[in-house]
């Protein structure tokens, strides 16, 4: 019942009628003002690419991740962060180690002088 989305209108969710609309305020203008100086069909396909993140946004879904938290993810692997990470412990043992030999150090210094 968690993937059950409630749908607005048309069958639609708000997420994806916010994408369709603001796709449609960037492609069609973009037409209209392409369609004289370019030729119908360059405009459309003009008119196409614009819009198509727009539905790509509404409609792309993965894990239950909308497309920008997955592309942020993608970003965060290959850009933000490291690539080598080194493994590192601090060994509880070792530090009692280390301590013993410093306070052998600090004796054999004492009794030098």
């Amino acid at each position: 019942m968690t993937k059950v989305k409630s749908k607005i209108a048309f069958n639609l969710t708000k997420r994806q009628l916010l994408c369709f609309g603001a796709a449609a305020l960037v492609g069609v203008p973009m037409y209209f003002l392409l369609r004289v100086p370019l030729g119908t069909t360059v405009a459309a396909m003009v008119m196409m690419l614009l819009m198509l993140p727009f539905f790509l946004l509404a409609m792309y879904e993965r894990n239950g991740q909308p497309l920008e938290k997955v592309v942020g993810s993608i970003l965060k692997v290959m850009v933000l962060r490291p690539h080598v990470r080194p493994y590192r412990t601090d060994n509880a043992y070792a530090a009692l180690i280390r301590q013993a030999e410093l306070w052998e150090e600090v004796e054999r210094i004492a009794q030098d002088r």
